[in-house]
């Protein structure tokens, strides 16, 4: 069995980010999302999320920005961070994150790899890439340069019917509204995202390749010891 979690990035980032995301869970094939909670719409963005009881909230770690600075490189100092954030998501929705993440995908830095996966594993939280395949190809920009074929119905139906296989994969994407309290290098290209992400030929065709929609908390039912569940 093919399963599908389809996880908006940025919740929390601005009114627009949030209501795009919001909707793209109504009305389209949204399953779950990642909530930065340090940004200005962080408040109303858990609020929201958590009205919507099948839409699993994650914690979208941020650590971008302090990346520059050698001293949050050193494991203490991420550990305090990484676990600051948890505890602030944790006020603003009364609950542990279902899943976690990162801005920009940081967790991968080589040197910073350690630190979100001990944490993750202090938490018993399944992190971005582990054990869940994740696919990030359905993205609109690179070099600085927007490529809006890269994020229609076309190439997102393509990347689903090329990337998945049987058990548990992750897409990522990052629907919203451009608004203008939005600083983001990455705006117009939300709009687009959201477009395609609700558009009901994609859930056609998800039926017809046998791929099942699930959250993140489903999903994290169906990976045991570490191991995809074929």
């Amino acid at each position: 069995m093919k399963y599908l979690v389809v996880n908006a990035d940025d919740l929390g980032l601005s009114a627009g980010v949030n209501r795009g995301i919001i909707e793209a869970h109504r009305h389209g094939i949204v399953t779950s999302t990642s909530l930065m909670v340090d940004e200005p719409a962080s408040e109303e963005g858990a609020r929201l999320a958590l009205e919507r009881s099948e839409l699993s909230v994650g914690l979208h770690l941020k650590i971008t920005d302090e990346y520059a600075r050698p001293a949050i490189r050193a494991p203490a100092a991420l550990g305090a961070e990484l676990e600051r954030q948890i505890e602030r998501f944790e006020l603003l929705t009364g609950r542990e994150p279902t899943h976690l993440d990162s801005h920009h995908n940081v967790h991968l830095v080589p040197e910073l790899a350690p630190g979100f996966a001990s944490l993750a594993e202090s938490r018993g939280l399944m992190l971005r890439g582990s054990p869940i395949r994740y696919v990030p190809n359905f993205y609109g920009q690179w070099d600085g340069e927007t490529h809006l074929e890269q994020i229609g119905a076309g190439t997102l139906i393509a990347i689903i019917e090329r990337e998945l296989g049987d058990g548990v994969t992750e897409l990522g994407c990052h629907p919203g509204y451009v608004d203008r309290v939005l600083e983001s290098t990455y705006s117009a290209e939300r709009e687009t995202e959201l477009r395609t992400l609700c558009l009901a030929l994609l859930r056609t065709r998800l039926e017809e390749l046998g791929v099942k929609l699930v959250s993140s908390t489903a999903a994290r039912h169906l990976v045991v010891g570490g191991h995809r569940r074929e």
